[in-house]
């Protein structure tokens, strides 16, 4: 927001200078970015009168002029400019000025042999246009020779560029900002004199058609006819100029002017181009949503394919305007504009943010529509601009049709706690030390921001804060009431010391177990990736109701979905197989409730012994099932995780013959599979592609033990191991994991390991079964086991299998 201090000292009293202005806003929050001195630009350029215009001697093209500009004999300056003529007004910058638009000190200087003792300026010299068909040349009127050009050409200003927050849509605007003045000064509020106007509605050939008040809660549309389309007079002009804006007619101007007075964007329509439009006197402004291809034609002269998102303005239902974007090039008002319709209205931020980047399209108007415009004084700014399009247009309103839903009766009413406010600010620097903030300190705070107080009865450090319409949108808790407090008290004028006692800070164990984990899948050789959360919906996803992108409008409901893609994409890209793993959080639906939690998945593929490639005669050797298998397990190993393999096949984007459900006591901890051969062709992925995905919760619940997360050195034994094996055929149902856990319970603590070494399944062995077999390995800490102690222990581990599992023991 460009502020013209000029226009600014015109609605509050200041007698602060630029620098300090800027100094005490910024630390209140709205941060100068730049003070731009306008002044400069002319520092040394005076009014003169060209008393004599002769060619130059020596060139076709310059003139030589005799120039006064009140001092004791007039200045010769040569001239190149084709409209310099004798008995001008024009500026003229002396010797010795600087110009810093066009980076030229002046200095007595010969052109073509001529003595030049200064020069005649053109606007774009001044910096005031960006390019000048020739000089300067004032009115006559209320001309002195001699006189600083600067107040004639709005020069005598400095502009204030600030960065507002996203929550103060009051500052963008003049009235807004010297609000704010005002509480950082405690100086005096000008507001502009706005009266009444008086519309006699004798012309009812207007109406308003709102289909969705939620979208468009109030609209007035108001004719005024017999306007003259001229330019504006220099005043306003400089005054958007300053702000950055183009002046481009009277009735446009003073449209945008309200904009920057008021923050209340306007549009003005030209009601002989509705009625070609509409091909009908009789108007019916509507707002509502497009339908789905149609066209409109902007004021930037793009013709834009409209989405049901975008709001629109229409007249007799054919679009006119994107509502709070942009107005339609068809119905602008021209040169030849004698009735216009002008437009005030207020929309919904949402709706309006979501047309404007469904449109592609952003603008001064809806900049302020998606901050929220300030519902209370909208027509308090319409009335503002149809007594300036009265003065500077003439004209007359002969008509006006209003629509208003608002709400204005529902005041918001908050309680702040003075205990509250020093509880959360701290104490504060006083003459003689240090304090806290006094109830006297709030409420003149308080009433200098336009709130209303009471205090409650009986409680005298406790106010019902009733917040000014123009902030309902930022002020809604007691803690934005605090927060106003603090800015307004001064930011530096709060203690920064630390508190006396401190703490080292620490980790949580969620964090602890989540690096524990990044860890265990990079000690296998995963790189860890991260993808975004969002993504585009497809299936179950969970649709964004205000997404940024339509490839970004939806919640991921795993994890494989995103490492496949880049799995495909690595590929794709020719840099081989990506063996990976993400830790992310997830989203689902349980009913109507939305849920959430942190997952850890992986995908693996690839040929694990690439650098010997050469004893292969170059060919490569895709990843097994087991050697995937080997590798989570490595990684629950490192975690101290001992984890279940069952035989799934819900997922149909995997193998059904190659996935199995991951279980830990007696948990579902996740999945772990190969790709179906049908999607790693849809994807185009080399052979033999794997994944998995596990709950972090549950590894967290199961690793958040003081025996697991606390590990305890256990001495190793010094005694040779002895070595059993024992095969036997069993039913293939039967999970080999299932059988070790037999093994191992029915072992006791003599069995030190169990291992499976052979798995064979065809000839001699009986149908639906398979010959299993396993290498035992007892072992005591304090000596050498002998058969005797082995013998009985063994023969359990076997009479177990028999019985748990009706195995048929062959050894």
């Amino acid at each position: 927001m460009r502020v013209s201090l000029n226009w600014l000292r015109e609605l509050v009293e200041i007698d602060l200078t630029p620098e300090e202005l800027g100094r005490t806003l910024t630390i209140a929050g709205f941060e100068v970015e730049e003070i731009e001195d306008l002044r400069q630009n002319a520092d040394g350029v005076v009014v003169g009168k060209v008393i004599d215009c002769e060619p130059h001697p020596n060139a076709d093209k310059l003139r030589v002029t005799k120039v006064d500009i009140g001092a004791e004999s007039p200045l010769n300056i040569v001239c190149g400019a084709a409209n310099v003529k004798t008995d001008i007004f024009v500026p003229v910058a002396t010797v010795g000025t600087y110009l810093p638009t066009v980076n030229l000190k002046l200095k007595p200087t010969k052109l073509r042999g001529v003595r030049s003792e200064g020069m005649i300026c053109s606007l774009s010299e001044l910096g005031l246009e960006k390019q000048s068909d020739g000089i300067h040349i004032f009115a006559s009127e209320g001309i002195e020779i001699g006189q600083d050009v600067r107040p004639l050409l709005g020069l005598d200003d400095v502009i204030l560029d600030l960065s507002t927050t996203a929550n103060r849509a009051d500052a963008l605007s003049m009235v807004g900002v010297a609000r704010e003045v005002v509480a950082l000064t405690g100086s005096v509020l000008k507001l502009p004199e706005v009266r009444e106007i008086s519309i006699s509605d004798r012309d009812n050939s207007l109406s308003l058609k709102v289909v969705d008040t939620n979208a468009c809660p109030a609209y007035i549309g108001t004719i005024i006819e017999g306007i003259t389309i001229a330019p504006s007079p220099d005043w306003l002009q400089w005054r958007l100029q300053a702000a950055g804006v183009r002046p481009i007619n009277n009735v446009v101007d003073i449209t945008n002017y309200i904009l920057l007075e008021w923050g209340q964007p306007l549009h003005a329509f030209d009601r002989e181009r509705l009625q070609d439009i509409t091909g009908t006197e009789s108007l019916t402004i509507g707002v509502r949503y497009a339908s789905e291809g149609e066209k409109l034609t902007t004021l930037d002269g793009q013709e834009r394919s409209l989405k049901t998102d975008n709001l629109l303005i229409t007249a007799n239902d054919k679009p006119v305007a994107l509502a709070g974007v942009m107005g339609g090039e068809e119905s602008e008002v021209h040169q030849e504009s004698k009735n216009i319709v002008l437009e005030a209205a207020l929309f919904d931020s949402v709706v309006v943010r979501k047309s404007s980047r469904a449109a592609g399209l952003r603008s001064e108007a809806s900049t302020r529509y998606e901050r929220g415009v300030n519902e209370a004084e909208y027509n308090v700014a319409l009335n503002r601009a149809i007594a300036l399009i009265i003065e500077l247009a003439g004209g007359k309103a002969i008509a006006q049709a209003v629509v208003d839903d608002r709400d204005l009766d529902s005041s918001r009413c908050l309680q702040l706690r003075l205990s509250r406010i020093n509880e959360i600010l701290g104490p504060v620097k006083l003459e003689n030390g240090t304090g806290q903030i006094e109830a006297e300190d709030v409420e003149k705070i308080l009433i200098a921001l336009g709130c209303k107080l009471e205090k409650i009865a009986d409680r005298n450090d406790v106010w019902q804060v009733t917040p000014p319409p123009y902030r309902h949108r930022d002020l809604e808790r007691e803690i934005d009431l605090i927060e106003e407090v603090a800015r307004l008290y001064g930011y530096d004028n709060f203690c920064d010391e630390l508190p006396d006692k401190t703490e080292a800070g620490y980790l949580s164990v969620r964090e602890i177990i989540g690096r524990k984990i990044r860890e265990a899948f990079r000690s296998t050789g995963l790189t860890e990736i991260c993808h975004y959360s969002l993504v585009k919906p497809e299936d179950k996803e969970i649709v964004l109701a205000n997404p940024l992108f339509s490839e970004y409008s939806a919640l991921r409901t795993d994890l494989i979905s995103g490492l496949i893609d880049a799995f495909e994409y690595n590929q794709s890209q020719g840099n081989g197989a990506l063996n990976a793993f993400e830790i992310g959080r997830i989203f689902w639906r349980e009913g109507e409730e939305l849920k959430e939690a942190d997952a850890v998945a992986g995908i693996l593929g690839g040929d694990l012994t690439a650098i010997g490639r050469w004893t292969r005669a170059g060919k490569g050797s895709p990843m097994t099932w087991y050697q995937a298998k080997g590798i989570l397990e490595s990684a629950f190993s490192r975690l101290g995780l001992t984890v279940e393999y069952r035989a799934e096949k819900e997922d149909k984007r995997l193998h059904p013959g190659r996935t199995a459900s991951l279980w830990i006591e007696k948990q579902r901890l996740g999945i772990f599979g190969q790709l179906h051969p049908q999607l790693r062709q849809e994807k185009n992925t080399i052979d033999e592609v794997y994944v998995f995905q596990i709950s972090f919760d549950i590894i967290l619940a199961s690793l958040n033990k003081e025996e697991v997360f606390t590990p305890r050195f256990k001495s190793y034994s010094t005694y040779p191991a002895v070595e059993r094996d024992l095969a036997f055929f069993a039913d293939v149902s039967i999970p080999v994991f299932q059988i070790e856990q037999a093994i191992k319970k029915s072992g006791g603590s003599i069995l030190a390991g169990v291992e499976l070494f052979d798995e064979y399944q065809g000839e001699n062995v009986p149908e639906g079964e398979r010959s299993l077999a396993f290498s035992l390995y007892y072992r005591a800490s304090d000596r050498t086991l002998t058969d005797k102690e082995i013998e009985p222990v063994h023969q359990k581990v076997r009479d177990t299998l028999v019985k748990q599992f009706s195995a048929n023991l062959r050894s």
